[in-house]
């Protein structure tokens, strides 16, 4: 069994997976999800048992794939990069990056995708600072 798992490890090292941004295309309406991991074909994989399996965190893609059924969509892989020499959180700032890049490009949201607009730094901060000053004041009442 050592041994097996030792050919696997040195597999895994040779042969990493590739990182990268795919989407999820409704072909009924052409509404799209983009995503991205740093190994795409696993998070591929992992997106498609969870829809078939009710369970993804989308909810507007999860609704529609129940709607349309698994046939109306299309996973495809939308670019790649070589896995990278540096830590996990290199690479996946990596791919975050990537991923930014393509969601600015397709603009997947309201009736063109399945994704939320991200909160930028300023909204983020207003956020916080709300929440603590609500905390606070309840916590005096």
């Amino acid at each position: 069994m050592d041994k097996k798992k030792r050919d696997l490890k040195n597999e895994y090292r040779q042969n990493p997976p590739k990182m990268g941004v795919y989407q999820v295309r409704n072909e009924q309406n052409g509404r799209i999800f983009i995503g991205s991991a740093v190994n795409v074909g696993g998070a591929i994989n992992s997106s498609r048992v969870q829809l078939n399996a009710g369970s993804h965190p989308n909810r507007k893609l999860q609704t529609e794939w129940r709607e349309f059924g698994a046939d109306a969509f299309k996973f495809e892989i939308l670019d790649e990069l070589s896995p990278g020499q540096g830590s996990f959180a290199e690479q996946r700032a990596e791919v975050a990056v990537l991923e930014e890049f393509w969601l600015e490009k397709m603009q997947p949201y309201g009736e063109v995708g399945y994704n939320e607009k991200r909160k930028g730094t300023e909204e983020r901060l207003r956020m916080i600072t709300e929440n603590r000053l609500s905390k606070e004041s309840g916590s005096d009442a």
